[in-house]
Formats: structure tokens, C-alpha cells, sequence
């Protein structure tokens, strides 16, 4: 959603920075009880996705399926969700741990003379709309990152995968949300959204492994090494 709240532009007054640069105590007993309070709330996304570790296996069997077949895996977000679903394609594309053939996997937000030139023509709403109409084809997966599952663009590129035949997944931060419900399947993260954006990198990682997992199962070292169909 849109940021409503005025936006500062200088430092606060009456801040000063410190000159000394021989001084390596900056810590405060207010910061110190900041990173431990973030610290902790960690623990309830991980305990979130541990209640959720079945669809986290699922996705990865079912994507392994798909990618092994010839579909792709199309992925966005915004901002750091961005960072999390490119996360997710370049393991993919690359690898997670052990060596195996590369798979299909394109993050929208990635083709920034795409994305601009679809944000100046067709406003910020659409860039992944039209990508997906682009680049989609039915069997394939499409997954959407959000902490709030608030994001506009997000929800026009589910209405254009469902045009499509595409299957659509949503890592969100808190439930119920406008993008968990609009997807096929969804994964929660119950937490604030800092945490929920930390949570996002541990399930990406999951599914990763079964992913993994799924390849070596059904492909075999053949298939593994060299991209082959089972």
C-alpha cells in the first residue's frame, strides 16, 4: 500500500554525528534491547513455518514435477520480497547444494528495462501482469512474495496467471490477506514484517530442499547430471 505518512528527508535535529573515530562503543542500552526484542520475534515465523512444513514440502515435490516436465517457475515481490523471490530462482537456475541440471526459473522484477518501460506505459500496477502474459504458459508455477499481501501489481499478475492456466503460490507475511486468498495455495508467515520477510528466506530455502530432494528421487543420476527427462 501506499505510504501516506510524511517521509523525512533530513537526519533529526539536534543529531550530531560523532567525529571520534577511535570510539568503537556505540551501543546503547535501548539499541542492545531493540536487536534482542528482534531477535526473538524470529522464533514465532519459524514456528510458523514449522506448522506449515507439509505445503513447504509439497511445493518443492510439485515444482520439482513441473520443472522436470518443461514448465518454469515465475516469481516477484516487491522491494525485499524482490530479493526473496530472486533468492528462489537463482537456486533454481543455479544450485542449492549439490550439483544437478538447471531449471527454468525468471524473477519479473529482475528485466529492469522491461519493468520500466511497463511501469511508464502501463503504470507500476501492470509490470508483472503483462510479464506473466508474456512469459506464462499453462502448467506453469507462479509465486508472489508480500509481508502485508497488500500489493496491487501482486494481485493483477494473479488475475492474468489465472488467465493463463498458470498455478499461483503466495508467501505472505500475516493472514488472511488480499494475495493469500487471490492464490491457489498460500503460505502464512505470522509475524511481524520484518520477521515474516526473515521467515520468507527460511522457506525458500525448504522448499528448495525438497526440491532437491524430489529431483534426485525421480530423475537419478543421469537425469541429475545432465538435464535428461525421466
Amino acid at each position: 500500500m501506499p505510504n501516506t505518512q510524511p517521509v523525512p528527508d533530513t537526519v533529526p535535529a539536534g543529531w550530531s554525528g560523532s567525529t571520534d573515530t577511535k570510539s568503537t562503543d556505540f551501543r546503547g542500552p535501548q539499541t542492545a534491547s531493540e536487536v534482542t526484542i528482534h531477535l526473538d520475534n524470529v522464533l514465532p515465523a519459524l514456528e510458523s513455518l514449522r506448522s506449515q512444513a507439509g505445503r513447504l514440502s509439497d511445493w518443492g515435490t510439485e515444482l520439482a514435477h513441473r520443472l522436470l516436465s518443461g514448465q518454469r517457475l515465475l516469481a516477484a515481490g516487491n522491494g525485499g520480497s524482490a530479493a526473496e523471490a530472486q533468492h528462489l530462482t537463482a537456486e533454481l537456475v543455479g544450485r542449492f547444494d549439490a550439483e544437478r541440471a538447471p531449471f527454468s526459473a525468471i524473477s519479473l522484477h529482475a528485466e529492469t528495462s522491461a519493468l520500466t518501460a511497463l511501469a511508464n506505459d502501463y503504470g507500476y500496477e501492470e509490470v508483472f501482469a503483462r510479464q506473466v502474459r508474456a512469459h506464462g504458459r499453462a502448467g506453469d508455477v507462479l509465486i508472489l512474495l508480500s509481508t502485508s499481501g497488500r500489493s496491487p501489481n501482486l494481485l493483477s499478475a494473479v488475475r492474468a496467471a489465472g488467465e493463463r492456466g498458470i498455478t499461483t503460490w503466495a508467501l505472505t507475511g500475516a493472514g488472511p490477506n488480499p494475495l493469500a486468498d487471490a492464490c491457489d495455495q498460500a503460505i502464512t508467515v505470522d509475524a511481524i514484517a520484518a520477521n515474516a520477510q526473515e521467515g520468507h528466506l527460511i522457506a525458500v530455502h525448504a522448499v528448495c530442499r525438497a526440491f532437491d530432494a524430489e529431483v534426485a528421487r525421480r530423475a537419478g543420476p543421469r537425469t541429475a547430471a545432465d538435464g535428461a527427462k525421466p
